[in-house]
């Protein structure tokens, strides 16, 4: 896995992505003490990050292998970015997601025009179910991380941010990315390493899964007890990726682990500084950029998704929105 992959996977969806804005935030800044700047990939097709991915993949897939379809599994981000991206090249799609998922997340899976496979994630593995319908139909599975050309198409978010770091002359930043099974993280630490070294990436994930952090300071694969129990369900996965791992092992900073409430307080200042619409998941990255800081160095918070019920939307403006 290495640059050449993500420049490559960068030219098939070129046209087809969102090169989405890397936003300045003035008043958050002082929130945070420090200049902070917001990746808003909550603005991406399907309103997330995943949907370079799920391009990046099936694109890279045969004409005769992709033409039988594809399967995945997520709790409604890969799922809706594979279910767009196999509707658009005509082809069929298979999600297996979790029955707690969102309601709007499998909604808009399911209106992509993808077949929805519902699992309960406490006592079901969504690994061999997905695995055992792909042998059953012919389907090719997209990881939604372990797997080289989703990373390499995430890694563009990268890329992206190397570019407009330089076009704002940021010189020297912590990245904070809302990591899961570490595909967008990995990616984006391999972009920065060939095109902006001084820039460097650190996971963020939510207390009770954080199965990265603590990876990371063991040295060695951790695993989370529980698989539900945190409103962050789009980053909610058992264990960092064994592709996923080493890069990041390799090249980023620790990690940093937040809270519900903060996720919802960030929620609610995107929403009233930035007018973004961020998912608890998507919103960790920023949590950590304004109630984490480490000094004065500047920092860039990847805003992953957007795809948030509505009531959990108002739940967190409600909490912690500004009257």
């Amino acid at each position: 896995m290495n640059i050449d992959k993500i420049t490559a996977a960068a030219d098939r969806i070129r046209g087809h992505a969102v090169r989405t804005p890397l936003l300045s935030a003035p008043l958050l800044n002082e929130t945070a003490g420090r200049r902070i700047f917001v990746k808003a990939e909550c603005l991406q097709k399907t309103g997330s990050f995943k949907y370079r991915g799920a391009r990046s993949a099936t694109t890279a897939l045969e004409p005769d292998i992709r033409s039988r379809g594809v399967l995945a599994f997520s709790s409604g981000n890969h799922a809706q970015g594979v279910a767009l991206a196999a509707r658009e090249l005509g082809i069929p799609a298979v999600i297996v997601m979790p029955e707690d998922a969102p309601s709007l997340k499998i909604a808009n899976t399911r209106a992509y025009g993808a077949e929805v496979v519902l699992y309960d994630r406490e006592i079901e593995s969504r690994e061999d179910i997905g695995s055992a319908l792909a042998e059953q139909r012919g389907l090719s599975l997209i990881k939604p991380f372990d797997n080289e050309e989703v990373i390499a198409g995430q890694g563009t978010t990268g890329l992206e941010i190397a570019a407009q770091a330089q076009e704002l002359g940021i010189e020297k930043a912590d990245v904070l990315v809302c990591c899961g099974g570490g595909g967008l993280t990995s990616g984006i630490s391999l972009a920065l390493e060939a095109k902006a070294p001084h820039l460097r990436p650190r996971p963020v994930e939510p207390e009770g899964f954080d199965d990265v952090a603590r990876s990371l300071a063991a040295g060695s694969i951790q695993s989370n007890k529980a698989m539900s129990g945190s409103i962050c369900d789009a980053i909610v996965t058992p264990a960092p990726g064994k592709m996923t791992f080493p890069i990041m092992q390799r090249l980023c900073g620790p990690g940093i682990v937040v809270s519900d409430d903060e996720a919802q307080r960030a929620m609610a200042l995107a929403f009233s500084r930035l007018k973004l619409v961020l998912e608890p998941g998507g919103a960790v990255a920023l949590a950590a950029a304004l109630f984490h800081s480490e000094g004065d160095r500047d920092v860039i918070a990847v805003a992953t998704g957007g795809n948030v019920d509505v009531a959990v939307f108002q739940s967190a403006l409600q909490a912690f929105g500004e009257s």
